[in-house]
């Protein structure tokens, strides 16, 4: 006996130093070769120019293919995992497709989840030619607070910047607002900075004082070593969608999806920031417009400006309770293939998705796979506790993928009103739907892969811009730095005009 449990001792002992042996062997400064990026570097192109269906949608095959060899190029000495995701992230966002970007590999996620790195401090806002203050990590730090205007970074005037972060960030088509509020989410524009032009340890920033004269202040980077507060996941940045979970407490999911009701002045304020399940969204809208007419609402604000999609059959649901006609939600929706010849070892869940496309898909004459369905079926508007009053949606750059679908499906009705930004997503249409991730053999990275090809409606200009506002809410130094939810005021603006116009 006591053998045996000296025996399961030294078992539990090499099992623990195993597991320690694990995490100590992952590496985040490891360099890989120029030959092992090359070969991930081809795989990935091969694949996105076999599966991607809108590959030259907005981007001629010329100048897409120089964007592929000019990244290729790069690739001359040994890089970092951070190094070569920038990299991918360079090319890739020349396809203008939201829904395509990378990601890191799943060991170096574990490793963000619990690593204290050095961070750029300040978290900003940004519009036009503007750079403003929004947060500062370094709590001792008197003057770069809240509503400070910033006109350089080392060096490099705000524009330089922005203009060169742009250039790594996805979007779809030309739509400038969904970049500019990735930066200008919580700590974005420091990840991205400290990604594309390094952390030095200090930081010379040129701002403008109360009195608007410029002024200068060399600030330290953050580092997490010397401070006891915690702050996960702001060291580098991640994509829209890429942690998922389905069961979350209910006052995560009142912050989600909420309505509050102004009885006195016939108003409510509905906030829906995602259409993903998990959030009872069906039974939250039913509820909800049961509600507002058991109160007799007149007036209904809609905040969707932070909802990056999820499933279009919770976006279309919503569209029902508020639309006065019957709508498709698109006019064509197809894939340029059912599976990858080559390449489905690479790809996540290929056999589902493959399985999916054979059920769902039908191939036409023009080569593609047709989700017949959803191009020939009109959804008619709800019967039931249908709002027939005054709506106004409020959008912005975050508003994207089935939000986009949502906003756009009631742009121009006679009753809504769209108030803020234009959205981040195309309001022609967008590349989604089933959207497989792939894997990279020798760097482990991943990237996103959309499957369908989604046209909403082709009479309507492929500008590659998203849905416009009617009035639009544009950010005020003023308003940062007060704090001032100046979308949801205009909408109030709004309300309060309409009803003085009422006899």
């Amino acid at each position: 006996m006591k053998k045996l449990v000296n025996c399961l001792i030294v078992a539990a002992l090499g099992f623990c130093f195993a597991c320690q042996t694990g995490k100590q062997a992952f590496n985040p400064d490891k360099k890989y070769a120029p030959e092992a990026l090359r070969k991930d570097y081809r795989l990935f192109r091969s694949i996105l120019e076999e599966s991607h269906p809108s590959l030259y949608w907005y981007t001629s095959p010329d100048s897409l293919q120089a964007y592929f060899d000019g990244g290729y190029a790069r690739i001359t000495d040994s890089m970092t995992l951070p190094a070569f995701r920038t990299l991918l992230s360079y090319t890739i966002s020349k396809i203008n497709c939201g829904h395509t970007s990378v990601r890191y590999s799943k060991a170096f996620n574990r490793y963000l989840d619990t690593a204290r790195l050095r961070l750029f401090p300040l978290s900003v806002k940004l519009w036009k030619d503007t750079m403003v203050v929004t947060a500062n990590i370094n709590r001792r730090d008197s003057v770069l607070r809240r509503g400070v205007v910033i006109k350089s970074i080392n060096g490099l005037s705000q524009t330089t910047i922005r203009d060169s972060l742009f250039n790594y960030l996805v979007t779809d088509g030309y739509s400038l607002t969904g970049k500019y509020q990735t930066l200008s989410s919580d700590f974005g524009f420091g990840a991205w900075y400290k990604n594309v032009f390094g952390l030095p340890d200090q930081l010379d920033i040129h701002y403008l004082d109360s009195a608007g004269q410029e002024k200068q202040v060399s600030v330290p980077v953050y580092d997490p070593a010397s401070d006891t507060a915690r702050f996960r996941h702001l060291s580098q940045p991640r994509g829209p969608g890429e942690k998922k979970v389905l069961k979350r407490p209910n006052f995560e999911v009142s912050m989600v999806r909420n309505l509050q009701v102004d009885t006195a002045g016939s108003t409510g304020f509905m906030t829906v920031s995602t259409f993903s399940r998990g959030y009872q969204l069906k039974r939250f809208f039913r509820r909800s417009f049961r509600t507002l007419r058991e109160n007799h609402i007149r007036d209904l604000v809609i905040d969707v400006r932070s909802n990056g999609g999820g499933e279009a059959s919770n976006s279309t649901l919503l569209t029902r309770y508020l639309i006065d006609r019957k709508f498709k939600i698109a006019d064509s929706l197809y894939a340029v293939n059912r599976h990858s010849r080559h390449y489905d070892k690479y790809i996540g869940n290929s056999l589902l998705y493959r399985t999916m496309m054979l059920f769902v898909t039908k191939k036409h004459r023009d080569g593609k796979y047709h989700f017949g369905y959803f191009e020939r079926h009109y959804f008619k508007p709800k019967n039931k506790d249908h709002f027939d009053g005054q709506v106004y949606v409020l959008i912005g750059g975050n508003s994207f993928s089935a939000t986009t679908l949502f906003a756009g499906s009631l742009k121009g009705q006679k009753n809504v009103t769209m108030v803020g930004e234009e959205t981040g997503g195309g309001s022609y249409g967008n590349s989604a739907w089933m959207i497989p991730e792939v894997t990279l053999p020798n760097t482990g990275l991943r990237f996103r892969l959309p499957k369908f090809h989604l046209v909403v409606n082709r009479n309507w200009v492929k500008d590659g811009h998203g849905v416009m506002p009617d009035v639009p809410a544009l950010p005020t130094t003023t308003a940062i730095k007060q704090g001032i939810d100046f979308k949801a005021e205009k909408a109030r603006e709004l309300i309060l005009s309409h009803s003085a116009q009422k006899p």
